[in-house]
């Protein structure tokens, strides 16, 4: 295994020679707990195993490592990234705007508009804009702002109360669809290599807890 002096990114664990510490405490490919080993015979175990030996819980004492194919998980933990960026979804911020004065036919067929952009996932902001004496009829604004938001709410819902900033009332709609989207993962075809983060996770909390652990240094 060739060594190598370039330090590793964060996104990165020390493996097999940048592992310099004296003991390690050591879990084998399938999960068992093999106990404390000295640095060296922990990856002459990995060698003999023709794998990597895998820092996975530095901050521990002593630190934890797993014996693993180390380039099968950068591997997978690529292509997990590589689909998740291809599922993102631009979310685009549409505007809609009004008048107190704005009559019935205009405010519906600017309601359509507001209707059709949140179905298709993206978020909107309305305006009212008042003009001179009308800031004395506020009140007319916050009207349409209720009924905008009872109109939509089976599409959408707002974010917060209606703002007035300057002689603007403004308030931002949320998509119900992309809300939707956020609460279901995508569980039944989550990458392996999140399962064995987890798992890893969960050795090395069961590892470094209480539970004694049998075996001294080798």
């Amino acid at each position: 295994m060739p060594f190598e002096e370039r330090r590793p990114r964060k996104d990165e664990h020390r493996i097999n020679f940048r592992i310099r510490v004296p003991e390690v405490r050591l879990i084998d490919e399938d999960g068992g707990q093999l106990g404390v080993f000295t640095g060296a015979r922990a990856l002459r175990k990995a060698e003999d195993a023709g794998l990597d030996l895998v820092e996975i819980s530095p901050m521990a004492r002593p630190p934890v490592c797993k014996i693993m194919d180390y380039g099968k998980f950068k591997y997978e933990q690529a292509k997990k990234k590589h689909e998740q960026r291809k599922k993102q979804v631009v979310v685009h911020i549409k505007e809609i705007k009004l008048r107190p004065s704005t009559d019935e036919h205009d405010f519906q067929t600017k309601l359509k508009h507001i209707k059709r952009f949140l179905e298709e996932g993206n978020k909107v902001k309305v305006t009212i804009r008042f003009r001179g004496r009308e800031m004395a009829h506020l009140d007319l604004g916050h009207e349409r702002m209720r009924r905008i938001i009872e109109e939509v709410k089976d599409l959408g819902e707002a974010e917060s109360h209606p703002k007035l900033e300057g002689k603007q009332l403004m308030i931002m709609l949320s998509s119900a669809k992309r809300q939707d989207e956020k609460k279901e993962p995508d569980q039944l075809n989550e990458p392996s290599v999140e399962r064995r983060s987890r798992e890893l996770e969960v050795e090395v909390h069961r590892v470094t807890g209480t539970e004694k652990i049998s075996g001294g240094s080798k």
